[in-house]
């Protein structure tokens, strides 16, 4: 074979791809702070992401596409591996050409180990001619409804029995929308943060940096159609701009309570919520004070910080403290409060399997026993925050999952149990999947205390 000089995006990502397996890190992460990402071209920064995110959340499915091909498994080292995921993803799910892909892969893998070039070439020219037909086949059935677990997990990339329990949760025509929404990265949106600025100053903004914003029907948040330099404008780290999925601002609009007041937050994490609930609140000229818990001090350190960058410190307090013991004498000194909150919100930490797109080392890692697991802390999460609503108050519960059993079994659960008998289910609820070309999926529902 003719050498061929490995085009720079690949180089990256090969590089990207390292770090991220080295220092088991969120592949989203190590894509924002890379300095060689930095370096590139806005098309080259895209190509990197896509061929990162794509790759790692399919690597079990490209594993065995890999291995069926090889007799010595465990003597392909990582970083030479590394390299055939990146060429087998580009020839079963991109439109790279057969033999550009081939050759590049090879050239990769021949940087790392020379004496492995041979190797690869007979891997991937086997995947070419062998298991791109059987995906494109998979494909066909895909889009006519008539696939398999096996079928979507060869499209998708994610695993089979994930795919399966999707489709015994959510139906055959959920299930498939989800497998095709892992063809193409998810959108990236933002909201305009409205206690700094008007949203049409912040689209011109947007729009000056290059960013092609383009406002959403709501007109209250866009999708930039060239993300790729968002980070470096320093927006976001100003809070500006809030980057957060569409389906995510949509909980954020229902579980505030209609006449302000004061508002609960359980999970707070780093603050996202928290910005987009006093979005809402702007616009809908009320008063919203939140008390923002969660568990892991540096998370609440990051949120404390974002709000006094929003200019929301004085409306937002963030607090560290275990959700599962706010049924405890002791919360009441940490929250600074005997009172009970006009509205409580969890925010519970679930499988995130609604947004596979942005996080995709979740797809390879979660098992059923995770599931389980996760059902029962929410399920106690639920438990001991429901115990600081007011009469006549709401209790909201929202995840990023499609699961029921992390969703509606973990409502039903506390419904039927000591504590949730005092509450009713709300009109306000969603469940939303993810899509092509659309947003996450995310789960919510509203219950209304007794007054």
């Amino acid at each position: 074979m003719t050498k061929s000089r490995v085009a720079v995006a690949r180089k990256v990502a090969l590089q990207v791809l390292g770090e991220v397996r080295r220092r088991d890190a969120r592949a989203r992460d190590v894509l924002r702070t890379s300095k060689r990402m930095e370096a590139l071209e806005q098309r080259e920064r895209a190509q990197v992401t896509r061929l990162v995110m794509s790759v790692v959340g399919s690597r079990g499915m490209l594993d065995k596409v890999i291995d069926g091909h090889i007799k010595a498994r465990s003597s392909v080292e990582p970083q030479v591996r590394d390299a055939l995921r990146i060429a087998s993803y580009e020839l079963l799910c991109m439109s790279t050409p057969a033999s550009v892909a081939v050759s590049q892969g090879v050239e990769l893998v021949r940087g790392i180990r020379p004496r492995a070039a041979g190797m690869a070439n007979a891997v991937l020219r086997r995947t070419a001619e062998d298991d791109a037909l059987k995906r494109r086949t998979a494909l066909e059935r895909v889009r006519s409804g008539n696939a398999n677990a096996f079928d979507l997990e060869l499209v998708s990339g994610y695993p089979a029995w994930l795919l399966e329990l999707i489709r015994t949760d959510r139906g055959d025509e959920a299930c498939l929308r989800f497998a095709l929404s892992a063809l193409e990265p998810a959108p990236v949106y933002v909201a305009p943060n409205l206690n700094k600025s008007d949203g049409e100053t912040t689209f011109e903004r947007l729009s000056r940096a290059g960013l092609e914003p383009v406002v959403m029907e709501d007109g209250e948040s866009a999708m930039l159609a060239a993300p790729a330099g968002l980070h470096t404008t320093g927006l976001v780290q100003g809070v500006d701009v809030i980057p957060a999925d569409l389906s995510a601002q949509r909980v954020a609009r229902l579980v505030i309570p209609e006449q302000g007041g004061r508002l609960l937050e359980v999970g707070q994490g780093r603050g996202t919520k928290s910005l987009l609930m006093q979005n809402v609140a702007r616009r809908r000229d009320i008063m919203l004070n939140i008390t923002g818990v969660d568990v892991e001090a540096f998370k609440t350190q990051v949120a404390q910080k974002r709000m006094e960058r929003a200019g929301l410190s004085s409306a937002v307090r963030c607090v560290t403290y275990d959700a599962c013991a706010l049924d405890q004498s002791s919360a009441a000194e940490v929250l600074g409060t005997h009172e009970p909150f006009d509205a409580v919100f969890v925010d519970a930490p679930c499988s995130g399997v609604g947004t596979l797109r942005r996080h995709p080392e979740i797809a390879w890692a979660l098992t059923k026993n995770d599931v389980e697991s996760l059902h029962e802390l929410q399920l106690s999460m639920l438990r001991a925050a429901s115990t600081w609503v007011k009469p006549g108050g709401m209790l909201s519960y929202a995840t990023c999952s499609v699961l029921k059993r992390e969703n509606e079994e973990v409502v039903d659960d506390f419904l039927q149990n000591d504590q949730g008998v005092a509450f009713e289910r709300a009109a306000q609820a969603m469940q939303t999947m993810p899509k092509q070309a659309g947003p996450d999926g995310h789960f919510c529902q509203c219950l209304r205390r007794a007054g």
